[in-house]
């Protein structure tokens, strides 16, 4: 959020069992349609081949909110 109060592009991305958290972040800080990502949980602990198929699958919208700034 501070980032893009700078006009820094940014491209937030949390696991899904943090989907309430990072609502209630943004609604707190005054930022309730402040954009960001999910991706299963958990990041760790997973085989090399299922993050780069997060990845894959997360790419054409990191692309599209550091470009165009929504989803």
């Amino acid at each position: 959020v501070t980032l893009e109060e700078q006009g820094l592009p940014t491209a937030t991305i949390i696991t899904d069992v943090f989907a309430n958290t990072g609502k209630a972040f943004t609604s707190i800080v005054g930022k309730s349609e402040f954009p960001f990502l999910l991706c299963p949980h958990p990041i760790t602990g997973i085989s090399h081949k299922d993050l780069e198929d997060r990845i894959r699958q997360l790419a054409p919208q990191v692309s599209r909110l550091l470009l165009e700034g929504s989803l």
